[in-house]
């Protein structure tokens, strides 16, 4: 495993390597960050800062080598270094940046030799035993009835003719919809799914996840798509997912850099297309929720999760989560506990959720163990994925 540090001084990146030597870690080096940029053998040399932000930091740059177990049997334990090495990091006022993995001697070979402080040979870290296992889920709840997504064929042209009734031509349409629109569309491979399709066209909306100006002409689109009958069910509730995962784009972000927003004191602040996205879901939202009472359960379970992250008052989310059927006891109780305790904008119950679901989440659990990272963001970053793991089995995927 390759480690990465970020530390604000040289003595604090040569302190926390030393740590890092302790824990058997085989390889440790301290470089300036964007070391390379001051290397006239570098291709990086005179280039401009890779993340000005950073400039006169030091970066700490580590191989740990583990063995004796197959890659599964050890990701607990992994998690826990994780874990260990993050906390390391803000404890000499820096943030972890992240790890690879590969082949040990492959790492070791190619690992940069510049700012090397320690090398011990063959060293490994020391494995416990017994190795950690993983965390047990709760049990699940009663799965919820099962609709085919469609034809694609079918999918696409439903989805063209919407675009055609709200834009008539590709001229008028946004980025994200006008290719549907496009003579040469037509004329294409046809896909084999329409999961596939709907892949795409989430992709046109915002590229990789990220939200830019596309996103936010786009919203008004995937709304109209998600109301629109001759859009199968199952195709609806992927939309839906992804103005639910679309909407949190800000709170993911903020969990991601939590770490490194305190250790430089910069303040928290939401990208602009991040809000802007936000903000026009939140225009779409009173008639999405319309749907409440003519849709399966499953849609309306992913409904009043994107309700409560805007905190909507005039809807009664509690209320409402009481008709679908979530014991306690499964893990949909517990992602009804935590949309509950948002739309309460109850803290201590937020505190005592997200305790329960790292019980069972590993990325929850290494999220939590940051001081830094705010309890309402950490919900809203996880709770796509919590929603989208209980309603899969009503897609037909």
């Amino acid at each position: 495993m390759h480690y990465t540090l970020c530390l604000p001084t040289e003595a604090a990146a040569r302190d926390a390597a030393a740590e890092l030597v302790a824990m058997g870690h085989r390889l440790t080096a301290v470089r300036v960050h964007d070391h390379f940029r001051f290397e006239p053998s570098s291709f990086w040399y005179g280039k401009p800062p890779t993340d000005p932000e950073l400039e006169g930091w030091w970066q700490v740059f580590s191989l740990a080598v583990y063995s004796g177990h197959d890659r599964m049997a050890l990701e607990p334990f992994l998690r826990s270094e994780r874990i260990r090495v993050a906390q390391l990091a803000r404890v000499h006022g820096g943030f972890y940046q992240g790890c690879s993995e590969g082949h040990a001697e492959t790492l070791e070979r190619v690992f940069p030799r510049a700012g090397l402080l320690h090398e011990q040979d063959r060293a490994e870290v020391p494995l416990p035993t017994p190795m950690p296992a993983e965390p047990a889920r709760p049990p699940a709840a009663p799965a919820w009835p099962s609709s085919e997504l469609g034809e694609p064929g079918f999918v696409v042209q439903a989805v063209v003719t919407a675009a055609e009734r709200l834009y008539r031509t590709e001229e008028n349409a946004p980025a994200a919809a006008a290719w549907l629109l496009a003579e040469n569309f037509a004329f294409g491979e046809p896909y084999e799914t329409a999961y596939g399709f709907l892949g795409d066209l989430a992709d046109a909306v915002a590229h990789q996840g990220t939200c830019t100006d596309t996103t936010v002409e786009a919203i008004p689109f995937l709304a109209e798509l998600i109301q629109d009958d001759a859009v199968p069910v199952a195709c609806r509730l992927i939309l839906l997912d992804d103005l639910l995962r679309l909407s949190v784009t800000g709170p993911s972000l903020a969990v991601s850099l939590a770490d490194r927003t305190t250790a430089l004191g910069t303040a928290r602040q939401e990208p602009p297309a991040d809000e802007l996205t936000r903000r026009a879901i939140g225009r779409e939202l009173p008639r999405l929720l319309t749907l409440w009472d003519r849709e399966s359960d499953a849609v309306r379970f992913t409904l009043a999760a994107l309700a409560t992250v805007y905190g909507e008052q005039s809807w009664p989310v509690r209320s409402r989560l009481a008709e679908l059927h979530a014991p306690a006891d499964t893990s949909r109780g517990q992602i009804v506990a935590l949309v509950t305790a948002l739309a309460d904008a109850d803290e201590d119950a937020l505190a005592q959720v997200l305790g329960r679901l790292s019980a069972w989440l590993p990325h929850v659990e290494e999220e939590m163990s940051s001081p830094n990272v705010p309890l309402r963001d950490l919900a809203l970053a996880v709770l796509p994925d919590l929603v989208m793991g209980e309603v899969e089995s009503a897609i037909g995927l």
